[in-house]
């Protein structure tokens, strides 16, 4: 989904060789860990990296009662997946 853009669960599960259950399942959770977000009926879309990455940090942070700080890995996660996530959303930033 961050390389391709916004796909329902039915796509989901045939790019990842899953069942549409698991695909479902699996794109559900990630909506309440804040890495995608919900569209109508069953189709996702991925939140921007960089954004994405640092929620999840924290919300893990909080689970798991560790003070939430700046994590280098984190933030380099978020910039290693932006340029291939806005090339799948854009015309215009698309590698040649």
């Amino acid at each position: 989904v961050v390389l391709k853009g916004k796909m329902p669960a039915n796509q989901i599960a045939k790019s990842l060789e899953i069942t549409v259950e698991d695909a479902l399942e699996t794109s559900q959770k990630l909506v309440e860990l804040g890495g995608f977000i919900d569209m109508p009926e069953t189709e996702f879309e991925a939140m921007h990296p960089r954004f994405t990455a640092v929620n999840m940090y924290r919300r893990m942070c909080e689970r798991e009662n560790i003070d939430f700080k700046k994590n280098l890995v984190v933030d380099n996660i978020g910039i290693a997946l932006e340029e291939p996530y806005d090339d799948a959303r854009t015309k215009y930033n698309k590698k040649k």
